[in-house]
């Protein structure tokens, strides 16, 4: 695919090497080796791209026997894989349910503004082949979420998306704002604030009105916020207040601590020489995690700072604000009593189902 927004395209042509291609067995091995030699409790392996699955069905299979290989311990391993799916078929869909992998299917709202952005080379749409795939998971009973790019032009009709997703009974979504390339000429590429703030406000009407009629939807970002309020920990990484080592692995070995910044400043090291606490230990790990937790004293004045946490880096502006604070603030403004509500209603039923 060629999506017309893609940060890891961008981000790929500001590194000297664009593309490391497939990772070789023996250093695939010595990652699974170095993983189980690290824990005792739990392992989280999640495969991103690019398109992960151009990998091939062989590479995930060799990868299930250098785990089963390693975990003497019986450790609890869970798998993660974000998908295009566009080469999905009933071998992929048999495999993710057989291994519990939660899949992370990419869709952008309706046919219409799915097939302006999320292309393939030829510049064709390809939003009818990923409903295939979806159809082909809940067939196979693949436990899977929806990933969904909100742009200004999806913001604006998030109704018509919200609506789509209900008729196509989807049960797990998770929104994520476009981020500018760093070059960019069309300055209005980006999501504006102003029309993430009208996002929220759309969808958390929808959204609120049918948990109020008793039809219940997983949306990340509301769910994490209603975590907060009950006093719980948000599994959201941009909404903890704080970045943390993620152990992004490139194809040569190197190591970075979050797939935002695969780039020659945030280069940590090597799997091939460095050990996973070597890692964590390494001052370019620490300055990157020290930084997120240097807050500007606007951000710890605001009311709201403890459900907004000044949000993702990536987003921050050259004042270390993020540039979707006014969006935030209008939100919760708006919002709050119905949130405050819900948290309560949750807090006497079970832990809210986050994927």
């Amino acid at each position: 695919m060629k999506c017309k927004y893609c940060f890891y395209h961008d981000l790929a042509k500001n590194r000297q090497v664009r593309s490391y291609g497939k990772m070789e067995d023996d250093l695939l091995e010595l990652v699974i080796k170095k993983a189980f030699f690290r824990t005792k409790k739990q392992i989280n392996f999640s495969f991103q791209g690019g398109e992960p699955t151009l990998a091939g069905l062989k590479f995930y299979k060799k990868f299930l026997n250098y785990v089963k290989k390693y975990n003497k311990g019986n450790i609890k391993v869970n798998y993660a894989l974000q998908t295009n799916g566009l080469i999905i078929d009933d071998q992929w869909a048999k495999f993710f349910k057989d291994h519990n992998f939660l899949i992370g299917l990419s869709i952008d709202g309706n046919k219409k503004i799915h097939n302006y952005y999320r292309i393939n080379r030829n510049n064709e749409g390809t939003y009818k082949r990923v409903i295939k795939t979806a159809e082909l998971f809940k067939n196979y009973k693949v436990n899977f979420n929806i990933l969904t790019v909100i742009t200004n032009q999806l913001a604006r009709h998030i109704k018509k998306v919200y609506k789509n997703y209900k008729k196509q009974d989807f049960k797990y979504l998770q929104f994520i704002r476009c981020i500018e390339p760093k070059d960019q000429k069309d300055k209005n590429f980006g999501l504006k604030p102003k029309n993430y703030e009208i996002f929220l406000n759309r969808l958390f009407k929808q959204w609120y009105q049918d948990i109020q009629n008793g039809k219940y939807i997983s949306i990340r970002h509301f769910d994490n916020l209603i975590r907060i309020l009950m006093g719980l920990e948000p599994e959201a990484c941009e909404m903890k207040g704080f970045c943390s080592m993620q152990n992004i692995i490139e194809a040569d070995g190197k190591v970075y601590p979050c797939d935002f910044y695969c780039i020659k400043k945030w280069e940590i090291g090597n799997i091939k020489e460095n050990s996973f606490l070597d890692l964590y230990k390494n001052k370019t790990t620490q300055k990157f995690i020290n930084q997120s937790t240097i807050y500007p004293q606007k951000c710890k004045k605001c009311r709201w700072f403890q459900l907004y946490r000044n949000g993702c880096r990536r987003n921050h502006n050259r004042n270390d604000l993020n540039k979707y604070c006014s969006s935030f603030k209008n939100f919760f403004k708006k919002n709050i009593d119905q949130l405050i509500k819900l948290s309560k209603i949750f807090s006497n039923k079970s832990k809210l189902d986050l994927k």
